[in-house]
């Protein structure tokens, strides 16, 4: 079935198509390493390891080598899990980045009376165009750009 025509926009946002998750051998070997870091983290401190973390790494490690299938149920809640985090913690992350540096930004730059995009109304002028002094290049160097 062919792609319907977007013009305008670069990017469908409306998409059908649910994410691929990941292989199961490929979940089963990445949680038997955090349970191995989990183990271990006690022998930076000088205490013993954790021998149930350390059992529990083995197993996952064991499965997805031997029957990676058996991590299946498993993979698919993480996924979704994953999905579910992703819808909450990515509206956060950019309202704190546009509220701790964006519009902290703009604020001082208007206390400052910047106007880099030169919105502000003149009254006097005679046109907004940039008169650039010498013009510029020549039309004939637009030509052949990649």
């Amino acid at each position: 079935m062919p792609q319907p025509v977007h013009k305008g926009i670069h990017e469908r946002l409306n998409r059908d198509e649910a994410p691929a998750g990941g292989s199961d051998r490929g979940f089963g070997i990445v949680f038997a390493l955090v349970f191995v870091a989990i183990g271990l983290f006690p022998l930076l401190d000088g205490g013993p390891p954790r021998g149930w973390a350390l059992g529990v790494a083995g197993a996952f490690l064991a499965v997805a080598l031997v029957r990676p299938a058996l991590l299946a149920p498993f993979n698919r809640v993480w996924f979704k899990f994953g999905l579910l985090l992703q819808r909450v913690v990515d509206p956060l992350v950019m309202a704190v980045i546009y509220f701790a540096v964006v519009t902290p930004t703009g604020l001082v730059m208007r206390a400052a009376g910047k106007d880099s995009l030169r919105l502000r109304y003149d009254p006097d002028a005679e046109s907004y165009w940039i008169h650039r002094d010498p013009p510029g290049s020549e039309r004939e160097s637009m030509k052949n750009q990649f």
